[in-house]
């Protein structure tokens, strides 16, 4: 099976790849590879350390002492997180510990049974 995809316009999948963009023999369009690879993208799923997927209201656990930027504050490997959710941008999960809340990186996390 081919990762290239079918054409956009006609459908057939004689399509090629020259330099950076997708072509159709058949109908003659083209159109760019970036802007498949970002519609890929946006469908990707935030997963833990682990490759586990995470979804709204999973239970997480922290892998690694995070230092809190602009505090004094240490959130310590091993604190169990409830009720997660999920947010776009770098920092993908917002969540409450300790009644502050807090932004974390999917790959400091790992996901526990509730």
């Amino acid at each position: 099976m081919s990762t290239i995809p079918a054409c956009p316009q006609c459908a057939m999948e004689h399509t090629y790849i020259d330099a950076e963009q997708y072509i159709c023999p058949d109908c003659a369009h083209e159109w760019p590879i970036v802007q498949t690879r970002a519609d890929e993208a946006d469908d990707a799923s935030v997963k833990d350390a682990n490759g586990n997927v995470l979804a709204n209201g999973d239970a997480v656990v922290l892998i690694k002492d995070l230092k809190v930027k602009g505090s004094s504050i240490t959130l310590k490997m091993g604190t169990k997180v409830k009720s997660i959710r999920l947010v776009g941008g770098d920092h993908e999960v917002d969540c409450k510990i300790d009644g502050g809340s807090f932004m974390l990186k999917a790959c400091y996390l790992k996901k526990v049974s509730a």
